[in-house]
């Protein structure tokens, strides 16, 4: 998915919830790292996805 800054933002109604399973030490140390960041770890998960659906698909043309 290509960024496009002319996108508006989407609202928390916009957003639909999942869930993840981690390791305890995983998301303690996420959690820290958040809070260092001031940031969520809400964010950091959707950027993280954002991230990896931005890149090329790897095998497939």
């Amino acid at each position: 998915m290509p960024k496009n800054k002319e996108t508006p933002k989407k609202t928390v109604k916009d957003k639909k919830n999942t869930s993840l399973r981690l390791d305890g030490k995983t998301l303690k140390a996420l959690k820290i790292r958040a809070i260092e960041e001031g940031t969520s770890v809400q964010k950091i998960v959707e950027t993280l996805v954002n991230d990896y659906l931005d890149m090329p698909r790897k095998g497939r043309s």
